[in-house]
């Protein structure tokens, strides 16, 4: 095998740098998880600090290069890539976010990899983030569960616990391989309501933000995320007004999320209306607005 990853320079000291991970490939509901390590890494201003070798962990075929073609010029192929970039939030605390395409291949081999890396850089803590469509409404707080392969750091966190068999992504591969090596490792994911989740919905990605900063002190404003998440609660409650059906569903909603209080929703899709026809019209309502 290759050499796992290429170090674009000699690796820093640090103190205590938080390892933030989203690579896409699996569940990230209204891109959720990616736009808020976007906005990390805009706020932290990212530097690549490594990039792990494509040809051991891509498979071309599923994700081929893009060819750039200028008036019958071949200039550039765009390789899909995994980077490690380092940055530090308003703080100076050190940031560390990796990024990219879920390996199609060599998953344990790819976390040893991180891991190897993770203590080299002396990584404090590991959070993974990620976004589901759940039955939950858009005029409630975005609520976060948390998974780990330690019970004391599920312990410790006040989210959401659940119980389910489900297929795993990369990330969870990770949160193993880092708690094995001695790193606290923690998968943090956001609820999205199931009617805006073919869609963007940035009170998800700040709900994402708060949680990383509540469990690490990460801190990261997201100013152009908060503003928009004002502007769609707004349109989306203009819109769900407009029709009684909509209103009784998000009415359902509310009353399932209230009773749960600190409890994991147990009310699921199929329980309550389809949210296809809501969803196709806020898509129209929001591209009518935009037009």
């Amino acid at each position: 095998m290759n050499d796992p990853y290429l170090l674009h320079g000699p690796l820093p000291q640090l103190d205590r740098p938080v390892l933030v991970v989203m690579l896409s490939g699996w569940i990230d509901a209204s891109g959720a998880a990616a736009a808020a390590v976007a906005a990390i890494d805009a706020e932290c201003s990212t530097t690549p600090l490594a990039t792990f070798d494509s040809d051991t962990f891509i498979d071309y075929r599923a994700r081929r290069p893009v060819m750039e073609l200028r008036e019958g010029v071949n200039t550039r192929l765009v390789w899909s890539e995994i980077d490690l970039k380092l940055g530090a939030d308003g703080g100076g605390r050190p940031v560390l976010t990796l990024t990219g395409p879920e390996p199609d291949t060599q998953w344990r081999a790819f976390a040893a990899a991180v891991a190897e890396l993770a203590l080299r850089l002396d990584v404090y803590q590991m959070v993974a983030l990620g976004s589901y469509p759940f039955a939950t409404p858009h005029s409630r707080p975005s609520r976060l569960s948390s998974s780990s392969p330690s019970a004391d750091v599920v312990a410790n966190m006040p989210y959401l616990k659940s119980s389910v068999d489900v297929p795993a992504g990369v990330s969870a591969v990770l949160e193993h391989a880092l708690t094995e090596a001695g790193v606290a490792s923690l998968g943090l994911w956001v609820q999205v309501p199931h009617y805006v989740s073919a869609m963007s919905y940035p009170a998800a990605s700040t709900a994402l933000l708060q949680g990383l900063n509540e469990v690490t002190g990460i801190k990261v404003h997201a100013t152009a995320l908060v503003r928009e998440a004002e502007i769609q609660r707004s349109r989306i409650d203009s819109l769900v007004s407009s029709n009684d059906d909509h209103v009784t569903m998000v009415h359902q909603l509310e009353v399932a999320y209230d009773n749960a209080a600190q409890e994991q929703l147990s009310l699921g899709v199929a329980d309550i209306p389809s949210g296809d026809e809501l969803a196709a019209e806020f898509e129209r309502f929001l591209r009518d607005q935009d037009e």
